[in-house]
């Protein structure tokens, strides 16, 4: 009788030992797909700024500091970039971002174009698209950074050489209060 429960113990604990695992590493995944779909919204962001862009090239021929920008950005994102580059590049595309709203500005006749307020209206789509990929990345990132430090999971994680993941954070600019003029 007394080895019966011995083993029954055991059993549990292998079961639990298991199971954290396996949550584990199901939120590794999880992280990876939020992690993908910031791609997938950066990608969609670029490409909408890039239809923009095709609209406006011929009322920006002075603007070649923003081509040189289109041009680089058309390389897109790398398979092996991590989530430090894809800051970086949304940094890029926020720059560009600005800097074709402007130009849009200054053209009257490009403003009122049905065309470009679509765009634009996509734009603020796409926006809301990748902001909700990041809220996803953060929600799973901060789930698995609580299961590396709280007990009795953290025994697990520390076992399997689970190391923290980083958040995606806003901009320092993006963080400051809008002044309306």
């Amino acid at each position: 009788m007394e080895y019966i429960g011995i083993f029954i113990i055991i059993v549990v604990i292998a079961f639990w030992v298991i199971a954290t695992k396996n949550n584990i590493r199901k939120t590794e995944i999880k992280i990876e797909e939020a992690e993908s779909g910031i791609d997938v919204a950066l990608t969609k962001r670029f490409d909408t700024l890039s239809k923009m862009y095709s609209l406006v090239k011929k009322y920006m021929a002075h603007e070649q500091d923003t081509l040189e920008k289109v041009i680089k950005l058309r390389q897109g994102i790398s398979p092996n970039s991590n989530i430090a580059d894809k800051k970086v590049l949304e940094n890029e595309l926020d720059n560009l971002q600005k800097s074709m709203n402007v130009i849009v500005e200054q053209y009257p006749e490009l403003k009122s174009s049905e065309t470009v307020q679509e765009l634009q209206h996509a734009v603020l789509d796409v926006e809301e698209h990748l902001q909700a990929s990041r809220r996803a990345y953060n929600s799973n990132v901060s789930h698995y950074n609580q299961l590396l430090v709280v007990f009795p999971s953290s025994i697990i994680a520390n076992n399997m050489g689970a190391k923290r993941k980083d958040f995606f954070e806003a901009r320092d600019e993006a963080k400051q209060d809008v002044k309306f003029d």
